[in-house]
């Protein structure tokens, strides 16, 4: 019996440098496991569409689909869209089994890769020294999404014994600048931003220009298509695999 297929599914961007990173870091997945039937889907802006791709795999032969959230925090997104379309697939084809993971969310293993995508920034802006760091993210309506961030940032922060703050491209308090201008209020002049997001776009870019603006010294690229992302997505597929056999 083939093994469930899996559906790593993204939010979308009119920014097509998104979707090609989406694309970029499912073909990490491929690599890994040739042997699984691994396919891309968006909720909106993008294509394939959730649907065409669910679609397809059924027309495939396969009842049984795992999908992965690649979202970072368990906000609108999380909650809402992908349970809805899941059950709207699901009604559409009547004995297809389709079971979605825990969202990708945050890794230990991703702070290294914040650390790559920072140390690479830094050596392009020629920086070597550091007194303060920012952690940017989406930013969500829901203060448990920006809780969650908020942890993260001070456990990277702890890392690297350096005073660090949570900073928002939307929805919530602080944003990039202001998180910026506080820290060199304090005195501190080397100031660098890790971008907490999956790949480009439009926010992303937004919350880099504000840092800029307001004196950061370098803003990181997002996570993007790296290996460890590439295993988490795995791993969250391997919980998933199981919670589809029947018990």
């Amino acid at each position: 019996m083939a093994a469930p297929a899996l559906v790593a599914l993204a939010h979308g961007s009119r920014d097509p440098r998104s979707a090609a990173t989406i694309k970029s870091l499912v073909a990490e997945v491929k690599g890994m496991r040739p042997d699984l039937r691994v396919e891309t889907a968006f909720l909106d802006l993008s294509k394939p569409t959730f649907d065409t791709v669910v679609d397809r795999l059924v027309k495939a032969g396969f009842d049984e689909i795992v999908v992965v959230p690649l979202l970072l925090t368990e906000a609108y997104h999380a909650k809402v869209d992908v349970p809805e379309a899941i059950a709207s697939a699901m009604a559409r084809h009547e004995g297809v089994r389709i079971q979605a993971s825990r969202i990708l969310g945050m890794e230990a293993a991703f702070l290294e890769v914040l650390d790559v995508r920072l140390r690479d920034a830094l050596k392009e802006a020629r920086v070597r020294e550091l007194d303060a760091l920012v952690l940017a993210a989406a930013g969500s309506s829901d203060p448990l999404a920006n809780q969650s961030v908020a942890r993260i940032a001070r456990t990277w922060g702890t890392r690297h014994k350096l005073p660090v703050t949570a900073a928002f491209a939307s929805a919530a308090p602080p944003a990039t600048g202001e998180a910026v201008r506080a820290f060199r209020a304090e005195g501190k002049r080397h100031v660098a931003v890790a971008s907490f997001f999956l790949a480009p776009g439009r926010l992303p870019d937004r919350a880099g220009e504000l840092a800029i603006e307001a004196g950061a010294v370098a803003v990181s690229d997002p996570l993007g298509a790296h290996p460890a992302v590439a295993r988490a997505i795995l791993a969250r597929y391997a919980v998933g695999a199981v919670e589809l056999v029947p018990v």
